[in-house]
């Protein structure tokens, strides 16, 4: 099982913000060949959830609090290093996620920008798809909530 985090922005290390953009660099920039601006300033307003297997952070979610982000309390830079996913920790992240937005935020209603492929992994977590697919950063999404 994934062992999990939850810091604020200012409780992480520096040895733990460099691994967590490490991370969503080598997975959403280099693996899906995508050019896009990730230190997008909002990562100081987040609640950071960090998965650990053996020592080495090999998963991670930003959360935000409703009106931060969406109108809605949200999860996104979802991620898995590569060669961990076929174990599963997503499902282990989104729990400790979505524990986190009900404990820290005292919310239920989750809303994620969730690329289209993953459409069935989210729908295992709780998420409902609405509205059409669209683009974002050239890779397609759809809006999903969690009541």
């Amino acid at each position: 099982m994934l062992k999990t985090q939850v810091k604020t922005f200012s409780q992480l290390t520096l040895q733990e913000l460099y691994s967590i953009l490490q991370l969503r660099s080598d997975v959403f920039v280099v693996e899906q060949d995508c050019v896009y601006q990730d230190i997008d300033g909002k990562d100081e307003k987040a609640l950071h959830v960090l998965g650990f297997k053996n020592d080495k952070l090999i998963a991670y979610t930003r959360l935000f609090k409703s009106g931060d982000y969406f109108e809605n309390a949200s999860i996104g830079r979802v991620v898995v290093a590569k060669n961990e996913r076929a174990f599963k920790y997503g499902y282990d992240l989104m729990k400790a996620s979505i524990e986190a937005i009900e404990t820290h935020f005292n919310e239920k209603k989750i809303k994620i920008s969730a690329q289209a492929y993953l459409k069935t992994f989210y729908n295992n977590c709780g998420f409902i798809e609405f509205g059409e697919e669209y683009l974002e950063d050239n890779i397609p999404h759809i809006a999903m909530i969690k009541e």
